[in-house]
């Protein structure tokens, strides 16, 4: 990918660069900056640059309707605070804009069109609409991956009508990603946890051939134990899916990549119980399996010591009551602890949370605030606004 830190000559010129400040607002206040903390590098550097930045973005899923609540106005005045710089919102019609109508004054540089969802022609990747949003501008820059999954027109289709390049944030996410799924340093474990394993059956026959081990937890290894003829009683668990773990264990013994899973747990007879440490044998029928328990945490702990790189997506339990949070701070700390002996990834609003949660964000490698495209990439997905910019 061509990226924006190869521009040298973009003074005073119209550079269009798609967002995704898709932040959680409620009652016209920001509750997790972290998107927009994300990006500002990109704005600095095209603030440096004297380019005039012309902001696409979206909030929610206003399904082509304009919905006051999903105004991008608080993210307009976060985004000013952070760069020190006026950001202008736009809320007139893009159809009867012109590209001479977009900088009112000669001294605005930062300006940020209203949610782009409001159009329905964003999502259904409109060509006319595309090639509208590209006449404001003479280049166009992509640093929203965890919108690149999205075959959208401000996202993939624009790229038809302007010259393109990359963020300096996908930048960084999509060689993040690279290499832990082409430029692998061996040893290298992957840490996956959810609720369904059906829904990530593809991320991880697309791993065992490229990793050492898979380590799965939460709710999906109760999948597992079912397989195995172990009792879970009240936990969540998938029915009819015994031949997709069957085929999950024989294509990793094919390829000689290990899988683990929890050999004790903690337990609750409800989500907001206290917590009980149980091996897999004495689970009764009203426990809820809710967390890994201590004698898996050190197992865990081996295989990351023995690991060099470490893919994590997904808690290791129930991290919202702090009974249950142990498995996920416990293998969090451990990870960023070990610093420059390990190249750490993780991925997943729940996982990035837990770090978050602990301020250890800084401590690994990369932090991907991407949801679908994250895990579309580790499937190995060719997805449309990365594509596009090749």
């Amino acid at each position: 990918m061509k990226s924006i830190e190869s521009l040298e000559n973009i003074e005073n010129k119209n550079v269009i660069l798609r967002l995704d400040l898709n932040v959680p607002i409620k009652n016209g206040k920001i509750k997790d900056t972290n998107r927009i903390d994300k990006i500002i590098p990109t704005l600095n550097f095209l603030v440096k640059k004297k380019a005039r930045i012309i902001i696409i973005s979206h909030v929610g899923r206003p399904n082509g309707k304009i919905v006051e609540e999903l105004s991008l106005e608080p993210v307009s005045l976060c985004i000013k605070n952070k760069i020190n710089k006026e950001v202008f919102l736009l809320k007139e019609d893009i159809f009867s804009l012109k590209k001479n109508d977009i900088f009112k004054n000669s001294n605005d540089q930062v300006v940020l069109l209203e949610n782009i969802r409001f159009y329905p022609e964003e999502e259904a990747n409109d060509d006319k609409f595309s090639e509208k949003l590209a006449s404001f501008g003479e280049i166009y820059v992509n640093d929203a991956f965890s919108c690149s999954h999205r075959d959208h027109a401000s996202v993939s289709k624009i790229t038809k009508y302007i010259p393109s390049y990359c963020g300096i944030q996908i930048n960084a996410e999509v060689n993040a990603l690279n290499k832990i799924t082409s430029e692998i340093k061996k040893p290298i474990t992957c840490i996956i946890g959810g609720s369904k394993i059906s829904s990530k059956i593809n991320i991880i026959k697309n791993l065992i051939p490229k990793f050492n081990n898979i380590v799965i937890v939460g709710a999906m290894a109760n999948n597992i134990f079912k397989y195995k003829g172990l009792e879970v009683g009240n936990s969540i668990y998938e029915k009819n899916i015994g031949n997709i773990i069957h085929e999950i264990f024989s294509y990793a013994e094919k390829n000689k990549c290990k899988i683990f899973f929890p050999s004790d747990v903690k337990v609750g007879k409800k989500l907001n119980d206290r917590s009980i440490e149980k091996e897999l044998g004495e689970i009764e029928n009203d426990d809820i399996i809710l967390d890994v328990g201590s004698k898996t945490l050190i197992e865990i702990k081996k295989i990351i010591d023995n690991s060099s790189t470490i893919l994590w997506n997904g808690p290791l339990g129930y991290f919202e009551n702090e009974n249950f949070s142990l498995g996920s701070s416990e293998v969090a700390n451990y990870i960023a602890n070990k610093g420059e002996k390990i190249f750490s990834v993780v991925g997943g609003g729940d996982t990035v949370a837990v770090i978050n949660s602990l301020n250890i964000k800084n401590k690994f490698n990369f932090v991907s605030t991407a949801g679908g495209a994250f895990l579309e990439f580790l499937e190995g997905k060719d997805l449309p606004g990365i594509k596009a910019l090749y």
